[in-house]
């Protein structure tokens, strides 16, 4: 989905908005033509706009971002090998930044403007920025302590009226971790407790006092959906449905039979201008965003059985999942996943840890990624293998490759960049270097496939957001400062 997709659906909220007032203004006004009782009471012309607040089509986003791109600089880097996400390998390349954005890519040929900066990069890689699909740092972050851990609203099995938003913590040291790591661009999530957790956010991973100042401008939100264990142990054990698997599916089906009521009544009202307007209600509000397509829908599913039983789900009221998160199994359904446009988002190690996990094997992205049209995607889930990503997609591209499957490492990269931004609909913005698109950029000390590979300088909107030889450019979170160890350099060989 374009990010633009958002500021379309502003325009339809609006333009129907009016549209129903115009309607009940035609349908107030007091003819003045030949045959009008003269004595008639005059009627309203218009209808009174809602108070604020009570209509979601006056105020679509009522959090905008306020970000604001860090200066950057016009930059030319040269003589790298580069990655582009799109299926290229460039040996001895040119990526040029020009105004925040990806001027030029190509070969030792491709020029150089005049007046930038030239970063010589010999000996070293070039890819997009990482996308982290699946993060809670801001919402679980360090230090996890009960008073910071705002991921889950753990009070109902619908929650669709929360957002992972409002409760991030700009100040998270684990945003500054995983920058060192190559991460320009987080999906934040609440978690899964819940079989609707609520809304999901997308940020830019650069320092700021507020959320806002880290939102992703014109990236869709999604919606966080969850199978399995979670739901049906966390209610259970309360002795409240869902506790089993036929309680998810019937929580499901209820909530979005609810949703499509609610969509119908605002529809309804909006065409005719008739009557009172339905109550605003957040939970269906969320809902009615992912039957009308502008919420993704990001669903925690790890077996095959129950994916195929979300998308008949789906299909059975009128919505579609953009991705399926942990898949575990996607392998099993590989081809179905690719026919239907659904991203399989995994891990490659992390297997065994509950009976749902039990069948993941480390060849799962390689064989989600097999047929045309899929869309395999690495992601962390934790604060600590956001730092390497990249680590964790070369194991998963070491295990296609002994399992037969022949994979370059040129495409291997679009599981944490261009694949990635597929799976939470910023595709047209970020996610590979091709001009026009944000630049967001890391230079590797090696291969990036190279366990001893290291993000040298990391771009975000063509500013060095990172560069481990300048200190002025290794930002600290505001909670860091004065904490024991702060300022301190490592000692090297004894020294001190």
């Amino acid at each position: 989905m374009s990010v633009h997709r958002r500021a379309g659906l502003r325009a339809r909220l609006l333009g129907a908005a009016a549209l129903g007032l115009s309607l009940a203004g035609l349908a107030g006004c007091a003819t003045t033509g030949a045959g009008a009782d003269p004595a008639a009471p005059a009627a309203t012309a218009e209808r009174e706009p809602l108070a604020r607040g009570l209509d979601v089509a006056a105020n679509p986003d009522p959090y905008p971002s306020t970000y604001q791109p860090l200066p950057a600089e016009d930059v030319a880097i040269v003589g790298a090998t580069v990655f582009t996400a799109t299926g290229q390998r460039i040996e001895n390349g040119v990526v040029v930044l020009t105004g925040g954005r990806i001027a030029a890519v190509g070969g030792a040929q491709t020029p150089v403007p005049a007046g930038h900066r030239v970063i010589d990069a010999r000996g070293r890689f070039v890819t997009p920025g990482i996308i982290d699909t699946h993060s809670h740092l801001g919402v679980y972050p360090s230090p996890g302590v009960q008073g910071m851990s705002d991921g889950n609203e753990a009070t109902s099995p619908n929650t669709a009226q929360v957002w992972a938003e409002h409760a991030i913590w700009p100040q998270d040291p684990g945003f500054n971790r995983a920058r060192e790591g190559g991460v320009t661009t987080l999906q934040i999530l609440p978690g899964s407790a819940n079989l609707v957790g609520g809304r999901a956010v997308t940020v830019r991973n650069v320092p700021a006092v507020t959320m806002q100042g880290m939102k992703f401008p014109g990236a869709p939100y999604g919606v966080k959906m969850a199978c399995g264990e979670n739901p049906s142990r966390v209610y259970g054990s309360r002795n409240q449905s869902p506790a089993t698997g036929m309680g998810n599916m019937a929580g499901y089906r209820a909530a979005f039979i609810a949703a499509r009521e609610y969509k119908a009544r605002w529809d309804a009202w909006r065409e005719s201008g008739e009557g009172n307007p339905p109550t605003r209600n957040l939970q269906l509000e969320t809902l009615t965003g992912v039957l009308d397509g502008t919420i993704l829908v990001q669903n925690h599913c790890y077996r095959a059985d129950e994916m195929a039983l979300m998308l008949d789900l789906a299909e059975e009221f009128g919505f579609r999942i953009t991705a399926f998160h942990h898949a575990s199994e996607a392998y099993k359904i590989a081809p179905r996943l690719a026919r239907e446009g659904v991203c399989a988002l995994t891990w490659t190690g992390w297997w065994g840890f509950k009976m749902e996990s039990l069948d993941g094997i480390e060849e799962n992205a390689a064989l989600v990624d097999a047929p045309e049209g899929s869309c395999a995607v690495i992601h962390s889930d934790d604060a600590i293998l956001t730092q390497r990503l990249n680590q964790e997609t070369a194991a998963a591209l070491a295990a296609g490759r002994r399992a037969g499957m022949d994979i370059a490492e040129e495409h291997a990269i679009s599981w944490i960049t261009s694949n990635a931004a597929r799976a939470i609909g910023i595709a047209d913005e970020t996610g590979s270097l091709e001009p026009g698109k944000r630049a967001d950029v890391v230079i590797w000390s090696a291969n990036p496939f190279s366990i001893y590979a290291r993000a040298d300088q990391v771009f975000i909107d063509g500013a060095i957001a990172f560069d481990r030889t300048d200190p002025r450019r290794q930002p600290a979170s505001d909670f860091e400062l004065g904490q024991p160890g702060y300022g301190l350099t490592p000692a090297i060989g004894g020294a001190r």
